[in-house]
Formats: C-alpha cells, structure tokens, sequence
C-alpha cells in the first residue's frame, strides 16, 4: 500500500521529504488514506463542543452590551468610576490567566485534560452572574463601587476557569485542517445565536420588572442573570460531559516556570495570530457597549425624551446578530476557495463601511436606515470575527512544531489574556471619552435622566465610526502578512515527523 501511495503522489506532484514523512505516518498498518471517515468528528461531539460557546458568546454580549449601562443607569456610577471597574478588572485578568493556561495543560483529569475543569465550575456561574448584575443601591457611591468591582472580579475569575480550557479543547479534538473550520463554524453558528438572544432578552426582561418596584425598579436584572446563568451552567456542562478530545493529550506539563508564560510569543503566527484577535474584540466591545447608549440617547432621543421605551436598539442588534449567522456560509466557502486571511480582510472592509455610514444618520431616522446598516455591519464583523477562532489550532500546531510539546492551554491562557483586556481598554477608554463629554449617570433615587448634552452624543457618535476604521486596518495589514494557509498548515503537520532541519525550513517559511 505505501509503495503504490510513493507511485500516485510522484505521479501526480513531488513531494517534499516531510510531507513523504508524514505519509508514511499517517498509512502505517494499513490505514487506508482515501477513507478518512474513521478519523473524522462525529456531529454529536461537534455539537458538544459547541454548545459550550453558548457561554462565550452570550455571556461576552450581555456585559458587552449591556454591563456598562447596568454601571451608570442602574448601579448609578459615574463614567470615570464605572471605566476603574472594568480596568481593574482586566488587570486582574492579565494576572491570572497565564498561570489558569499552564494549570490547564499540567493537570489530567478522568474527564480529560480540560473537561474536569468545565464541569466543575458549571455550577458557579450560576451565582458569579447573579452577583455580576445584582443592582447594589447602597447610598454611598463607594460601597457601590466596592461592590460591583469585586463581584466582577469573582465572575471574571469563574469565566477565565471555564474558557481557558474551552479555548484549548479547539486544537485537541482534531488536528484536521478542514474539520477545524467546520467546528469552529458550528461552534460561532451557537455564540452568534446566543449573541442573538442575550441581545434581545436581557434587555425585554429588564424593562418586563421596571414598574416592580423592589430593587428601585431593577428587579429584571436579578431575574435575568438567575435565568441566563442557569442556562449557561447547562451548556458548558454538556461540552464537559461530551466534548471528548481526538487527539491525544500532551505529555504532563514540567516544574512551572513563568518564562512558559512569554515563550508563545516567540512564535510568529502567534503574534500575528494577537494582533488580528486584539483588533477585533477591541472595536466589537467599543461599539457594543456605546451601542444602547447611541440609539436611546441619539438615533431615538426624542422617544427617550419623553419618557416612551424604544425597541429600536434591540431590534437592531438582533439584526445585526442574525446577519452574522447568515454571512458564516458565505465565508466558509470564501475560506475554501482562497484563505482565512482574506476573509478576515474581506469582512474588514464591509465592517468599515458600516462604521463609516453611521456618520450620515441623523437623529430620530426612521428606524428602516437602522435596519439596514445593522445588517450591513453584521454581515462584515462575521468574517474577522470567525478567523481569530479559526486559526487558533493551526497556531498551536507551530507552536508544537517549534517547541516540541503541546502548550494549548499556554496558548490560550494568553489569547483570553489578550481578549479581556482589549475588550476593557477599549471600554474604559470609550466610557472616559463620553464622562469627559459631560455623560449624565442616573443617580439611584434621583429623577430619571432621559437625555445627553449634544457633546457626549457627538463623541458617541464619532467612537462607534471611527473605531473600525482605526482598528480594523490595523487588522487588514496583519493578515495580509499571514502565511499559515492549509497547504503550509499540511507542511507544519507533517514536519512533526522530520527532521530538525526540516521543521527548521518550514518555520522559515511562515
């Protein structure tokens, strides 16, 4: 068999010495390559893993969206303060993931190297969400303050536990290229879904309890985070029961050394690998947490002016959602036809458009304009926001290649790092802005604020167009610069097996 597989491939294309080496590998006993079937993901352990995102997703946009309003209008904390919250808590992050990451990779569990983690902390985030949104109205703006920090660090904590893992499980339940892209696809098909939903609810819940009058009308937000936390403690405990890993886990983690934390920086595709993720979760958290802040106070302030409650902002972003779910075909075959580098572009440039065209809506436009333009946003932000997932185990896989060993969890532990605190930089700055542009916070028993100065509407205004336009050209030159495609990625698989100067030559080549 092996000599008739030397004979096709030299007919066909010679081949290089590691690809041969690979071969050879991979049709040891027999294993016949033209049936890889046997070696594929089953449906149901994709969809197990996927459902874990539910969490990722859904929680990522309910604080996304919906935290710093919760801050300012419910909790009553001024911009500055509720920007400290939020940095602070990102620092806390910068400090306990990488270690969460080598945790990950060093312990083994009977679930699995990351299953036995999810399942253990399934069940806190059912309280850490609780406590997140629970509406402190102590009357002195510093125990609020106090409060609403360290129930966000006790949730960021509980998060870090269960996506750190998560993360890692994408590079250890198949090492196939193509399969990669299919799973991660299902899998943001379920974040996009879930992104949808904890859009559109949390907000219907919330105003559902605004004439209950316990909680000083806040009631919703106690209901809702029970009811999501709930939901999200069943989806991540179906990845940790069924999410079983294809590819063998690593050899047990070395003595800890904090230099491990630093060493995947040494990988180029790494560092690229940051960059394209920074610029995207940076712009996707400044647009989502000024978003119910522009249409209230902006595109819909005349409603708000009088009192009247608006669905406008929650339409929009479940449109914007749904446009992300119907774009991920168009780009998994974008992904097949060219490279995940360019859809990442491709996506890019729509999403600046989008950005741009904020520009020219007026206040109180007829809602249709805002439709239309969330779709058009949604429909860019898909691209650029699957390739950071999508080529994550690729990555891994040079690290491996490089290093010699599997360090998923280091990877990860890095790449959440990286996540949380763009996402809080790009907040905290944009709630400065708008604080110094004279925002108004609801002060808890006060009259209600039902406008803004036309100042802190400009420099909403302006912090939602330009912020794709900086970040994501950012973005666009990196991924031009990207050369990890499925053909290298076949070359970095098969250099495993090589030797030192082969894997040298195709490390060269990235």
């Amino acid at each position: 068999m092996q000599g008739l597989l030397r004979i096709k491939c030299a007919l066909t294309f010679p081949l290089p010495p590691c690809i041969i080496n690979y071969i050879k590998h991979k049709t040891q006993g027999g294993v016949n390559l033209e049936k890889p079937q046997e070696k594929r993901l089953s449906f149901g352990r994709m969809a197990a893993f996927a459902v874990g995102d539910i969490f990722g997703g859904g929680s990522f946009n309910i604080i996304n969206f919906l935290y710093l309003y919760f801050l300012i209008m419910a909790v009553g904390l001024p911009p500055d303060k509720a920007a400290v919250v939020i940095m602070v808590v990102r620092i806390f992050d910068a400090v306990i993931d990488p270690p969460l990451g080598f945790f990950s990779d060093w312990t083994r569990r009977r679930f699995g190297t990351r299953r036995g983690v999810l399942l253990a902390c399934a069940p806190l985030l059912v309280l850490s969400m609780f406590l997140m949104f629970y509406p402190y109205s102590h009357p002195n703006v510093d125990v609020r303050f106090w409060s609403v920090l360290l129930a966000s660090i006790f949730f960021s904590l509980v998060y870090s536990l269960v996506m750190i893992p998560y993360y890692s499980l994408s590079s250890e339940m198949t090492e196939d290229y193509t399969e990669r892209a299919r799973m991660t696809t299902l899998r943001l098909g379920c974040s996009i879904l879930a992104s949808i939903i904890c859009v559109a609810v949390p907000g219907m819940i919330v105003d559902m309890f605004r004439a209950d009058a316990r909680l000083g009308g806040n009631m919703g937000y106690v209901v809702m985070s029970l009811g999501f936390g709930v939901l999200f403690m069943v989806c991540v405990g179906l990845t940790g029961l069924f999410a079983k890993e294809g590819v063998p886990p690593p050899k047990k983690a070395g003595p800890f050394a904090w230099g491990d934390f630093v060493r995947p920086f040494r990988v180029k595709s790494f560092r690229q690998y940051l960059a394209v993720l920074l610029c995207c979760q940076i712009t996707m958290a400044v647009m989502s947490a000024l978003f119910f802040f522009y249409a209230d106070f902006f595109l819909c302030r005349d409603m708000t002016a009088r009192g009247e409650a608006n669905m406008v902002g929650t339409l929009g972003a479940a449109i914007m959602f749904s446009m992300q779910i119907v774009a991920l075909p168009f780009y998994m075959s974008l992904i097949k036809k060219t490279s995940k580098a360019f859809v990442y572009i491709v996506g890019s440039v729509i999403w600046i458009a989008g950005g741009l065209s904020l520009l020219l809506l007026p206040p109180n436009v007829n809602p249709v304009w805002i439709y239309a333009l969330a779709a058009v946003l949604g429909f860019g932000i898909s691209g650029p926001g699957l390739i950071p997932h999508a080529i994550f185990g690729d990555v891994v896989d040079v690290g491996t290649l490089q290093f010699g060993t599997a360090s998923a969890g280091s990877f990860s532990g890095i790449g959440n790092l990286i996540n949380t605190i763009a996402s809080a930089g790009g907040v905290s700055i944009a709630s400065k802005i708008i604080g110094a542009a004279g925002f108004l916070e609801q002060v808890p028993g006060a009259s209600a604020v039902l406008a803004q100065p036309e100042s802190a509407q400009t420099a909403i205004r302006l912090i939602m167009a330009l912020a794709p336009l900086v970040f994501m050209t950012i973005g666009i030159l990196v991924s031009a610069r990207y050369k990890l495609n499925k053909e290298r990625h076949a070359q970095v698989l098969a250099a495993m097996d090589g030797s030192e100067e082969e894997k040298a030559a195709v490390l060269a080549g990235l």
